[in-house]
């Protein structure tokens, strides 16, 4: 499940709870949070699929921009053994396979650049939206932790009431 759905559904959970009266607080149905907790901690590893998805795409994109280099660098080479070969334009060729060279070695870093502009780009994505996920989470728990010390504290005093 995405894991910006059961944010919302997180969400959602909280906006339906009950106020407490007189605090900032709300009563969360336990279950369902635990539920949504759970199918986040799920969801997350394949988040970092993803993630990991994108690092091989760009992996796979810089092997074959290399491949591609290398052809087109062979391809340049054999060129420019042909023209050697041609006495009368040898110097042409020659000037002509460089600039192939150069153009291939520019495509390639910049295949590589765009590569690594867009992993990082993906991977920060993915690095905020877990940085609020977790957030969301600690609030939550720390909520239930306060209403749950709250309670006690309440049904203490109720006890101490009910025995004097």
């Amino acid at each position: 499940m995405d894991i910006l759905h059961l944010v919302d559904r997180l969400e959602e959970l909280f906006n339906e709870s009950k106020p407490i009266w007189f605090t900032h607080s709300v009563m969360v149905d336990e279950d369902r949070m635990l539920d949504l907790i759970d199918q986040m901690r799920v969801s997350i590893p394949e988040e970092i699929k993803k993630a990991q998805q994108v690092l091989t795409q760009r992996d796979r994109v810089l092997a074959q921009a290399q491949e591609e280099a290398n052809r087109t660098l062979q391809l340049a080479r054999e060129k420019a053994d042909q023209v050697i070969e041609r006495d009368a334009i040898i110097q042409a060729a020659q000037a002509r396979a460089e600039q192939i060279i150069l153009q291939a070695r520019a495509e390639t870093e910049n295949t590589k650049k765009d590569a690594d502009e867009y992993v990082l780009e993906s991977l920060s994505r993915l690095n905020i939206e877990l940085e609020k996920m977790l957030n969301q989470v600690q609030n939550g728990i720390h909520a239930l932790q306060v209403e749950k010390q709250r309670a006690t504290t309440h049904l203490q005093n109720l006890s101490e009431k009910n025995y004097q």
